[in-house]
């Protein structure tokens, strides 16, 4: 099969996707990479009909990847993952909206097109997580304990765009980040990007029945195939707070295998896969944990006005 990989300049060297690149090059497959973020696009000859089974896609969320990809889907291309698909997930406002209204588990959102607007959110939802709509790798990722450390923020979120605001969910400082790919559901633990302790080593751990349920339908409900959903266990159980299209895929099994026999099969077929029903391993994890008072909360987020998590 020949294969197109748009690849960004921010994983020109990353094994994911390399290592999948170069498993399928192995298998005697043709992969041809694209790197649109620093390439000159003649936009109208970009997309030829003929010329690959599928196109692939692993950029940054905001970056010009994600147009040569839709622009290949509007020409009857297939796509992994679908085009549409990742635009419902890379805009987190319209992912918020869509996975709570088809009952996902997921944080009140608040959207605002200026920083300022924050300071209309209600103080009793303080502690905030304030991010770009658009953001990825944890960029300009902020913890927010008050309306008084907002107003200290405000100008480092200027130039950031829509923005969106969350209730911070109580947890134990590590989130579980699951990650599907090829039908098949894997969970590790990591330290959360807010709670940053160099002692947490990220491993695989055991899935429970609740969250591979969840996690089996962030698929279905935004339509991916190859993603990643970062779920924390708060006081009234498990709580989806990101998702993302094409992700590490870290501490995953023969990962690059795994993700080059998905991305065959996928173009293969032309299109989105059936999800699986998800098989759930014994948990060893707890599901909820203490719930904390305000005080108790606020007390975590002591650090300097304005500093970015």
């Amino acid at each position: 099969m020949r294969l197109c990989f748009l690849v960004e300049e921010h994983y020109r060297h990353d094994g994911m996707p390399n290592e999948v690149i170069g498993q399928l090059t192995a298998w005697g497959h043709r992969v041809d990479v694209v790197r649109p973020g620093g390439s000159l696009l003649r936009m109208t000859e970009a997309v030829d009909a003929g010329a690959h089974d599928a196109w692939v896609l692993k950029t940054v969320s905001g970056g010009p990847g994600l147009t040569l990809l839709e622009a290949a889907a509007a020409a009857g291309l297939t796509t992994v993952n679908d085009a549409r698909s990742i635009r419902g997930v890379r805009d987190k406002a319209l992912a918020a909206a869509l996975g709570r209204g088809r009952g996902l588990p997921l944080p009140p959102t608040y959207a605002v097109a200026r920083p300022e607007l924050l300071r209309e959110v209600p103080a009793a939802e303080f502690p905030l997580v304030v991010k770009p709509a658009d953001g990825s790798s944890g960029r300009a990722v902020h913890l927010v304990s008050s309306p008084d450390r907002l107003e200290a923020l405000l100008p480092a979120l200027a130039g950031e765009g829509m923005l969106i605001a969350q209730p911070y969910v109580p947890n134990s400082g590590t989130d579980i980040k699951v990650y599907a790919v090829g039908g098949e559901l894997f969970a590790t633990e990591r330290c959360s990007p807010l709670h940053p302790d160099p002692s947490v080593r990220e491993r695989r751990v055991p899935l429970s029945a609740e969250v591979a349920a969840i996690a089996a339908q962030v698929g279905e409900v935004y339509g991916l195939d190859l993603y990643g959903a970062d779920v924390l266990l708060g006081p009234d159980g498990p709580v989806v707070v990101d998702v993302n299209d094409f992700p590490s895929f870290r501490q995953v099994p023969d990962a690059a295998a795994r993700v080059a026999r998905a991305v065959l099969g996928l173009a293969r077929a032309g299109g989105p896969a059936p999800v699986a029903a998800p098989v759930a391993l014994p948990c060893t994890l707890p599901l909820a944990i203490p719930s904390q008072t305000p005080a108790q909360i606020t007390a975590q987020f002591a650090a300097p006005a304005g500093d970015a998590l």
